[in-house]
């Protein structure tokens, strides 16, 4: 495994929920899932009455999180490309994302799992607390809050 993937997947343990991307007749949609990382491969948890993991299966999709909310000056983005699968998870794997839904949409919660074998990482920083970059204190600040406002 690479820095790059060890350092992606520490990030992606940081934060619960991500985005999947992927392309429904060729056109691009985003999802929200429910992520852990097993066996160093991206698992998602979604609402199976979505249908969303019906047009992931057995293709390549993009998974991203970050922390863009948090407040932090150290902001990150990570994303795992590759070929997601339905899977059926372990006991300790459905364990590990903690309690469900109850609801969603105003639907009963039914979970369906996709597994991700990343074949492209990335890995995105943005330091707004270092002094090395050469922009003042203030100048970061009024940057960060236009970059919250937008």
């Amino acid at each position: 495994m690479s820095t790059d993937e060890i350092r992606a997947i520490e990030l992606l343990n940081r934060v619960t929920y991500g985005r999947v991307a992927a392309s429904m007749r060729a056109m691009p949609f985003v999802a929200p899932a429910r992520h852990v990382v097993a066996d160093g491969r991206v698992l998602l948890r979604m609402h199976e009455r979505l249908g969303y993991h019906r047009v992931c299966d057995g293709g390549v999709v993009a998974y991203g999180a970050d922390n863009f909310g948090s407040g932090t000056e150290h902001v990150w983005s990570v994303q795992f490309s590759g070929t997601a699968r339905v899977v059926e998870p372990t006991a300790a794997e459905r364990a590990a994302f903690g309690p469900e839904p109850e609801r969603v949409d105003g639907e009963p919660f039914v979970p369906v799992y996709l597994r991700i074998e990343p074949q492209f990482v990335t890995v995105h920083a943005l330091d707004y607390a270092s002094e090395a970059v050469g922009v003042p204190t203030a100048a970061r600040s009024v940057r960060r809050r236009l970059h919250h406002a937008a």
